[in-house]
């Protein structure tokens, strides 16, 4: 794929502004939408005892009502791709903004499980534009070289609404309780609106041609052709299979489980665990960026994907069978998972590499419903957990041992052999388009 030229006059001012700075803004501005949405993704570690008591529910259940998110994410990622290939990417990003901050407010307000329930899955659906988003923002204000760094510093900015949703999140929920620390969540949304609104952009100023050319080559590519180029590519499947696996630590322990795993296996205090998961997003946000300069800078995709796979096994079997670590020492160990895992940073650019431009957040949005089934593994961690239940109720509330939650921690490991073997099938990019329009 060769980069129609975009010639900025950086003579002026104004194009000093529109060459250098206007991209970082477009982009940075895209990207709280993704920060917001990945409080909404991990605030499960915070408020998931609250829940229990509020609305009663079994491991299954809990697991159930958070992978309702992911329901969504699931079903509407490759339409929401589609879409951004044919509507202003402006206007759909404001639209789902919109959508996702109203029903945070009824999940806030939901007296019922499947009230709660109906809330998750229409925020999942929305959500679905958030990276896709700024995967074709990035795509279009950015030469393909830096692609993969500024995906990673999209994803850096995202972690960090991760980050939030924990001790931050949990302090919160323990002062207000966890209906109003949602509120104030959905609060801070109406504030990103605002900036998306006001900077947001489709194309640069100067990049009439480039949008005339894509939307020349949609016309005469033809819906069911987009579609079909995109599932063909066994690149978007490697990726979404290989960035599904190792999204894991993310997903799993960062989103929803972490802290009750923690909490049970290692006898620690609910905000003592949040310190930990809490590192999970500290350790991806200074990796994402670092991993992603590091493939732009060796010039290859393959082993660095290989490199963070084979390494992230080996940390989630230290923190499974060594016993009697420290809190510092968990700390750490959830650090260098977060840093390693966020090798998956690297598919991004890969399926960017691997399409013509013309359908690129068509198969993003392929290998993103694939990199998003994750989240239905927070389910299957609840049934597990349940399944090994020994039948202990305290209040009317069922009491999970630390041998429910190792049997269900062993999907970690399964799970990053698996995207092991997908990042030895990805052909190597050489971090070029191979696709000329």
């Amino acid at each position: 794929m060769t980069a129609t030229p975009i010639i900025f006059d950086s003579s002026s001012s104004h194009g000093y502004f529109t060459y250098r700075l206007q991209p970082w803004v477009v982009i940075l501005s895209a990207a709280l939408f993704f920060f917001y949405e990945f409080i909404q993704m991990n605030m499960f570690n915070a408020i998931d005892p609250s829940l229990i008591k509020a609305f009663s529910v079994t491991a299954t259940q809990l697991g159930n009502l958070s992978a309702m998110y992911f329901y969504g994410n699931i079903l509407f990622l490759f339409p929401a791709g589609m879409l951004l290939d044919r509507f202003s990417t402006r206007t759909l990003l404001l639209t789902a903004m919109i959508i996702c901050v109203v029903f945070t407010y009824l999940f806030a307000a939901s007296l019922l499980l499947w009230q709660a329930e109906v809330c998750r899955f229409i925020t999942g659906m929305a959500s679905t534009f958030c990276m896709l988003s700024a995967v074709r923002l990035a795509s279009r204000w950015f030469p393909p070289r830096r692609i993969a760094l500024v995906v990673g510093l999209v994803i850096t900015i995202a972690m960090a609404g991760g980050m939030l949703a924990q001790t931050p999140l949990t302090f919160l929920t323990q002062l207000l309780g966890w209906r109003h620390a949602v509120m104030i969540n959905a609060t801070l949304g109406i504030i990103f609106i605002f900036v998306v609104f006001k900077f947001v952009q489709d194309f640069p100023k100067d990049a009439e041609e480039l949008r005339k050319l894509e939307k020349h080559q949609l016309k005469t590519m033809g819906f069911i052709l987009s579609i079909m180029l995109a599932m063909k590519n066994k690149q978007n499947w490697l990726a979404g299979l290989y960035t599904n696996f190792l999204s894991f630590p993310v997903v799993i322990l960062g989103a929803s489980w972490g802290s009750l795993y923690l909490m049970q296996v290692r006898g620690l205090s609910h905000l003592q665990t949040s310190y930990i998961t809490t590192m999970i997003f500290l350790g991806t946000i200074i990796g994402s960026p670092t991993i992603g300069w590091f493939s732009d800078w060796l010039s290859r995709r393959k082993w660095p994907m290989i490199g963070g796979a084979v390494l992230s096994l080996i940390i989630i079997l230290l923190i499974m069978f060594l016993a009697n670590l420290s809190l510092l020492a968990l700390m750490a160990l959830f650090f260098l998972l977060g840093f390693i895992a966020s090798a998956q940073v690297i598919s991004y650019p890969l399926v960017v590499e691997s399409n013509s431009r013309t359908i690129t957040t068509t198969a993003e949005g392929l290998t993103c419903t694939i990199i998003m089934t994750a989240g239905l593994f927070q389910l299957v961690f609840g049934w597990l957990v349940d399944l090994n239940w020994q039948g202990q109720i305290e209040n009317g509330v069922r009491i999970y041992n630390a041998h429910a939650y190792q049997v269900a921690i062993s999907l970690l490991p399964w799970a990053f052999v698996v995207a092991l073997l997908a990042a030895l099938c990805i052909k190597e990019t050489y971090c070029k388009g191979v696709f000329h329009d």
